[in-house]
């Protein structure tokens, strides 16, 4: 079980903490790690890119010359694409580049991606984000005393107004909460700093093993208590006396009286 210091925004260590096997020291695969890469630049793409056929630029349509008898090689328009100016053959056109990727192999990338950082000695936990100000230079000062990287991924669980204000004005520094990270952030960053609250968050999500609640069973809620043997043949007649006494009324009503005719 891998185990990192817990270090304050001074730099100072102030403790430990033992890092879950199932989400920071599984084996890393390479091939998991291209594909979810591949799949987030992807779904990041605009794909706005358009350029204009021959049916789209200015141009008139008429034919500029007569097709023989000149000396010159036959032309039908001047929006033509061997011309300058003509419409472009076969252009990029406006598309969707995103496809699906299961979720399990994004996490399982994620998990690569978070085991390679330890890995590398290149993943910091801080005990709290307590900046005093929203200022950018106080946590610039902080992340230099932390381990001085050019780019850094911060991870946090919860509201923190001072840290998404100081962080976002800073190049090469991306805040980020545990339900919304990547394998292509923790990747392109040099150094991922996580939050106490970070950790515990990331080792519950990212568990493969979590269990779903167990029912109990039917016999376990209620148990039929044990019949002798000696009364068995007599529990049917009991039961069927019982019945029939309780559908039984307890008295006849009486039948009203015959009207008499009128005399």
């Amino acid at each position: 079980m891998p185990v990192v210091d817990v270090v304050n925004l001074e730099g100072k260590k102030v403790g430990s903490l033992e890092l879950a096997d199932a989400v920071f020291g599984v084996k890393i695969n390479p091939h998991l790690l291209h594909e979810a890469s591949r799949w987030y630049r992807r779904e990041t793409r605009a794909g706005t890119h358009k350029t204009k056929d021959k049916s789209e630029v200015s141009g008139a349509g008429r034919k500029l010359w007569k097709q023989k008898g000149t000396g010159r090689a036959r032309v039908g328009s001047i929006r033509s694409p061997l011309w300058r100016h003509g419409g472009t053959v076969h252009g990029p056109k406006p598309r969707d580049y995103s496809y699906a990727l299961p979720k399990k192999m994004l996490l399982g990338a994620l998990r690569s991606a978070l085991s390679s950082k330890v890995a590398d000695a290149r993943l910091a936990v801080v005990d709290a984000w307590s900046l005093d100000s929203h200022k950018s230079k106080g946590l610039r000062l902080a992340l230099g005393k932390l381990n001085g990287h050019k780019s850094a991924l911060l991870v946090t669980h919860g509201e923190n107004r001072n840290l998404e204000l100081a962080s976002r004005n800073l190049e090469g520094v991306l805040l980020a909460a545990p339900s919304g990270l990547h394998a292509y952030d923790v990747l392109r960053h040099d150094l991922v700093v996580l939050s106490k609250d970070a950790v515990a968050r990331l080792s519950h999500t990212l568990d493969p093993e979590k269990k779903p609640v167990e029912t109990p069973d039917v016999e376990t809620i209620a148990t039929a208590p044990a019949v002798k043997t000696e009364k068995k043949a007599a529990a049917p007649k009991a039961a069927a006396a019982k019945k029939t006494a309780a559908h039984k009324p307890a008295h006849k009503p009486a039948k009203p009286a015959k009207r008499k005719g009128k005399e």
